[in-house]
């Protein structure tokens, strides 16, 4: 492999929050296609955007995750097999599911494909862990094969992602039984800076680099600490602050091997809503810069 920076963006725009659609007030991809530079990478950026398919709507809640996340995966793949970096961007982390089966559309079921995870949340529970049962909590847990399978496998994953290629960083609110199960298996979880709990970012960042092919990298803005989040629905206190999330990115661009970044959970609705916005902007400017200088691997 050898990184490149020879290819235009790929830009899936996720207009959904799981499957259900934005209102156009909480709607955020065409600000971030206003404000950051999508044709970064010297090429002129291409676009996919999924679409539910409304006639097959279910009363099942993960049936239809499962549709918006088979539909994702279409337009994930679409940007690989033409060796295009892929940006994500909209949507919550229910999409998860959907880009690790793009990617696997793309390359095979069988790609090293590793999975770096910046959020407040592990979104890790299952229905046996879950205390309030959202859906929205439950996405890597769904991709590594511990729930819902018919979620991950009609997001076009038909294998799942294990969990020695999953490297979470910050999740400093996990359910008790969520945290239980994490650390009963082979994730890692890093600190997103120093002074934080969890493994040293740069080791962790850099063994996953060494055992993978390629990095879906994956940041919910909660990540953040609330006061750059405010009106987000599952903001937490005692979080990094900005320069400490872009220097946390610049860790895992630096590796080459990002080859998918979604930017999810951002909503301009509610008090804040444009601090919000902001601060999602600034992650995805900074995250480009630096996809831009490292670049990708073609694989």
């Amino acid at each position: 492999m050898s990184a490149t920076v020879a290819k235009g963006l790929h830009v899936v725009p996720v207009r959904y929050g799981g499957s259900a659609p934005n209102t156009p007030d909480r709607e955020v991809v065409d600000s971030y296609a206003a404000a950051a530079d999508y044709g970064v990478f010297g090429a002129e950026p291409t676009i996919s955007e999924p679409r539910f398919p409304e006639d097959q709507r279910d009363e099942e809640p993960t049936i239809n995750l499962g549709l918006i996340g088979g539909e994702i995966a279409k337009a994930v793949a679409e940007g690989r097999r033409a060796g295009n970096p892929v940006l994500v961007v909209g949507g919550n982390c229910a999409i998860t599911p959907g880009v690790v089966g793009g990617l696997q559309d793309a390359h095979g079921p069988a790609a090293k494909i590793g999975l770096v995870w910046f959020d407040a949340h592990g979104d890790f529970n299952t229905p046996r862990t879950t205390l309030s049962g959202m859906l929205g909590g439950m996405p890597v847990a769904v991709t590594a094969g511990l729930a819902w399978p018919r979620w991950r496998e009609m997001s076009h994953q038909p294998a799942p992602l294990p969990t020695d290629r999953i490297v979470m960083v910050d999740v400093r609110n996990l359910d008790p039984a969520e945290e239980t199960l994490v650390r009963a298996t082979d994730v890692v979880i890093a600190a997103p800076a120093p002074g934080f709990p969890g493994e040293d970012l740069q080791q962790a960042i850099d063994d996953l680099a060494s055992r993978c092919d390629m990095i879906y990298f994956h940041i919910d803005s909660d990540i953040l600490d609330e006061r750059f989040v405010p009106n987000h629905g599952t903001k937490e206190p005692n979080g990094p602050d900005m320069d400490q999330v872009l220097a946390a990115i610049e860790t895992v661009m630096a590796t080459g091997k990002v080859v998918t970044f979604a930017l999810v959970s951002v909503w301009p609705t509610g008090e804040g809503g444009d601090v919000a916005v902001a601060s999602g902007i600034e992650m995805l400017k900074g995250g480009l810069e630096s996809w831009k200088k490292h670049g990708f691997p073609e694989v």
